[in-house]
């Protein structure tokens, strides 16, 4: 459990996991959903379906609470908080059967500056574009590696080095036309860089990564907020900064009528993984990060985060700290996971692989597959091998076993994993 700002009080919020868990699978998979404001519904229903399975409750005491979508609906009545209670494993498979059963389509993003590093120097000289070099690689190694750790290979140091005469290019511009700090754009060569970390035999992480929503509330002067760009600038700069410094797309709700009846901040501070996954659907959010943040007043702060994907629900606590660090706690907890499921081991290219393609019904549908498999850093050749009545069989060679083969095409949310994936080959409808 999360336990930096954790507050002993009872409340179903707090162990919704537990309470929802197998009731919900019924409602769920029986009537389906339609937007967050049903699917908080569904997750009352279902929490009142496991508290009589329980026994928690009497039947009269279940059926005094509203099953309306109204904010507070499942609030009415609390139940004991028993810090004994392991309830890990129950929001890890709730949290995941929500992700796999109502979210639809979870699109990728291709992440375009990769390669790409903006540096703050003093001046224009050859001495601070030489540091500029130096950092900006690093800083590009651990984003296609997706580990912070490639940096202590001992094949990476020499790479370092070397690193101003391997810019393919850079540029100058004004961090801020008001302060006038300067900053140096630093882009490397794509291949050689990938070259690099093979060499190292250090993982490499395909360019087409999930987004990340995050849903963060802020207590401050006893207020709970849920972070934003309009609402917390500064805070929420230094969260996109973290993110986009390890390649990782990240999106903020729009905290709109529909997201304030689906979750509002008292909720999500307990961090309930079934309404966060709730509130979550109608950005086809596959990963959730979530976060409690408290301002104490010498300007520290201290909180929680959890992340959710299909993997289940992981949680880090943050002891008092700064602001900063409490963000960069958030993104290396998304990173670090999403790295061990997508990176790549820096292998040779192995045998080709089978990979078939049902439903391409026009020249712009082949031309769209094939150019977007190319595209994919591990895959050095897509071969076409035949095309019959609207199936595609290609040729992949790959630098990846066929397991993370098929968790990068996956990626994709028009490429559909058919049953007939086995250890031969792997096969897929394509979404028009």
């Amino acid at each position: 459990m999360l336990d930096a700002l954790h507050q002993s009080v009872a409340g179903v919020d707090v162990d919704a996991g537990v309470l929802v868990a197998e009731g919900l699978a019924l409602v769920v998979c029986a009537h389906g959903v339609r937007g967050p404001v049903q699917l908080r519904a569904a997750v009352v229903a279902g929490w009142r379906i496991l508290a009589l399975i329980e026994g928690r409750f009497t039947p009269a005491a279940i059926f005094t609470l509203s099953i309306s979508p109204a904010p507070a609906c499942c609030y009415t009545r609390r139940l004991p908080y028993t810090p004994e209670a392991d309830l890990r494993a129950p929001l890890n498979w709730l949290a995941a059967l929500l992700l796999l059963f109502v979210i639809n389509a979870w699109p990728a993003e291709l992440v375009r500056d990769l390669y790409v590093a903006d540096i703050p120097v003093a001046d224009r000289g050859e001495a601070e574009l030489a540091r500029a070099a130096t950092e900006g690689l690093a800083q590009v190694l651990v984003k296609v590696s997706g580990s912070v750790d490639v940096l202590q290979r001992p094949e990476i140091a020499p790479a370092l080095q070397g690193a101003r005469g391997r810019v393919q290019q850079y540029s100058y511009s004004r961090v801020d036309a008001g302060s006038g700090e300067l900053s140096a754009r630093v882009e490397f060569d794509a291949a050689q860089v990938r070259d690099m970390l093979v060499s190292a035999g250090a993982p490499i992480w395909t360019a087409t990564r999930p987004a990340v929503l995050v849903w963060l509330v802020v207590e401050e002067a006893g207020e709970r907020r849920f972070l934003s760009p309009g609402t917390h600038p500064e805070l929420a700069t230094q969260l996109a900064e973290g993110f986009r410094r390890r390649g990782v797309p990240l999106r903020f709700p729009l905290l709109d009528l529909t997201d304030a009846a689906a979750l509002d901040p008292a909720e999500a501070w307990h961090l309930p993984s079934p309404l966060l996954v709730a509130a979550s659907t109608r950005y086809r959010a596959g990963e959730v990060l979530a976060g409690r943040l408290a301002v104490l007043a010498s300007g520290d702060v201290v909180g929680d985060w959890a992340y959710l994907s299909t993997q289940g629900r992981q949680g880090r606590s943050v002891p008092r700290t700064e602001p900063g660090l409490f963000m960069q706690a958030g993104v290396e907890l998304v990173v670090e996971d999403m790295a061990a499921r997508y990176a790549i081991s820096g292998v040779e290219a192995s045998g080709a692989v089978s990979l078939r393609v049902r439903g391409v019904s026009s020249y712009a549908d082949y031309a769209a597959i094939i150019s977007w498999l190319e595209g994919l850093e591990p895959i050095s050749q897509a071969r076409l091998t035949a095309l019959d009545e609207g199936t595609l069989t290609l040729a992949i060679v790959a630098a990846a076993d066929l397991a993370q083969l098929a968790s990068i095409i996956e990626l994709n949310p028009r490429m559909r994993p058919l049953p007939g994936n086995s250890g031969e080959g792997l096969e897929y409808q394509w979404r028009n």
